[in-house]
């Protein structure tokens, strides 16, 4: 049976940040689902850097279907979650359906892949003290805030939770996280 993983997200995800890691999973064999807070097609947005800008800009992104809508997830059927970034996590972390879904991968110390505003989302269920994470650099403060401690690197690997900055650092955060998964999640 062919081990699956959860990507959970909503409007104004970032968009490398969520298709990267569907697509990457894909190729290595992994079945991928996508949840947000409804079965809705979902808009994404780009962030990037412009010259003279002190902090990202945002710009419309791709669009993406939802497979499921929070409430309709069991947790136990998948094997991770990853949780992107943009500004989804924002919201989504009031979410109580998706605290439920999030914890319960924390509980059970299975694989939690994390990139640039993700974090926020662990830190609303305190699964972030005492553990070493990256994040985008502007949350250093609401990482240290949530018991972390905070590293600027592009991924790190605390056991099961893998976290990175944002896009730029794909290679290395889906490098460690795929270390990870192969190890408790293998490819059946």
């Amino acid at each position: 049976m062919t081990a699956k993983i959860l990507i959970v997200t909503g409007d104004a995800a970032e968009s490398l940040e969520v298709l990267y890691p569907y697509q990457r999973l894909r190729e290595e064999g992994y079945e991928v689902d996508i949840a947000a807070p409804a079965r809705k097609k979902l808009q994404f947005v780009v962030h990037d850097f412009e010259p003279g800008f002190d902090t990202y800009t945002e710009k419309p992104g791709y669009t993406c279907q939802a497979d499921l809508a929070f409430s309709e997830v069991d947790p136990g059927q998948y094997a991770a979650v990853v949780i992107p970034g943009g500004r989804a996590p924002e919201y989504l972390r009031n979410d109580p359906e998706l605290r439920k879904i999030l914890k319960s991968f924390f509980d059970a110390d299975k694989p939690v892949a994390q990139i640039c505003h993700g974090p926020l989302l662990t830190a609303a269920i305190g699964s972030l003290e005492g553990r070493r994470v990256t994040s985008y650099p502007a949350l250093e403060l609401d990482m240290q805030a949530a018991g972390a401690s905070f590293q600027d690197q592009e991924a790190v690997v605390d056991g099961t939770l893998v976290s990175s900055r944002a896009w730029p650092d794909h290679p290395s955060w889906m490098r460690a996280f795929l270390r990870v998964l192969r190890e408790k999640a293998p490819v059946a």
